[in-house]
């Protein structure tokens, strides 16, 4: 396993670590006729609780 020989500084820490970023959620319109909310992909949709069709949850 590869080991660093120098100590990095904090600025070349902080400026790779700047690149860790959060992405936006991917959101798709919910498939119920009645409901077409916005929901992530492959979830429950949390408005009317159905999912692919079938309802799964209670809505909220």
């Amino acid at each position: 396993m590869a080991v660093p020989k120098r100590k990095m500084s904090r600025s070349n820490t902080r400026s790779r670590r700047a690149q860790w970023k959060a992405s936006a959620p991917h959101l798709v319109e919910c498939s119920n006729r009645a409901c077409r909310k916005p929901k992530p992909s492959h979830v429950a949709c949390p408005t009317c609780g159905q999912y692919d069709g079938r309802q799964v949850t209670q809505p909220a």
